[in-house]
């Protein structure tokens, strides 16, 4: 039961985040300074929402002399549009933010890690293609790339979007500025 209560939270931060983009705001990023990572995704989510779009009509259109099997599926396709445009906005209005103590690094509405700068041992730009699983390790690409890499000096601990909990100590993510991102970082 635990897992079917994080699902539906994470679902409903995902509408959340569909209403704070359709009104241009933030989540989260008071008090810090926020570093996007959706510039790159934007395309791929909304093609799909498109496709999504273009199958409901034309399921409409087969499905128009059933119409409980018509209202069913017309339900289940809204509801698909809704979920895939719902994870594209919650990573725009959830972006990485930066506080004078800490560095929130997100990803949607799947992830949300708190390192604070302590933590941090070495930062670089580092652009990665592929991520072959490691222990430790968490990779947050968008578009299959990353394009820094954040090494800890300590683990931090990372609760997955199920619960489960592991201990990382090198971050990779992808930054629209990662330059910005990096000197930002590196400032005493």
């Amino acid at each position: 039961m635990r897992a079917v209560g994080r699902l539906a939270r994470h679902e409903a931060r995902l509408y959340v985040s569909l209403g704070l983009w359709l009104t241009r705001r933030t989540q989260g990023t008071a008090g810090g300074r926020a570093f996007g990572y959706a510039r790159g995704l934007g395309a791929t989510p909304l093609g799909l929402a498109f496709v999504c779009v273009v199958e409901t009509v034309g399921v409409s259109v087969l499905l128009r002399d059933m119409p409980i099997a018509h209202d069913v599926l017309l339900v289940l396709d809204v509801y698909t549009v809704l979920f895939v445009v719902g994870l594209y906005a919650a990573c725009v209005v959830r972006p990485h933010v930066l506080t004078p103590d800490a560095v929130r690094v997100r990803y949607g509405a799947h992830v949300d890690l708190r390192i604070p700068l302590s933590a941090i041992g070495a930062v670089r730009r580092e652009t990665r293609m592929t991520h072959p699983p490691a222990e430790g390790a968490l990779d947050l690409a968008v578009g299959s790339q990353t394009s820094l890499t954040l090494e800890l000096a300590e683990p931090v601990t990372h609760v997955t979007p199920l619960g489960r909990r592991r201990d990382v100590t090198v971050v990779r993510l992808h930054a629209d500025d990662p330059g910005g991102l990096v000197r930002a970082l590196m400032r005493p």
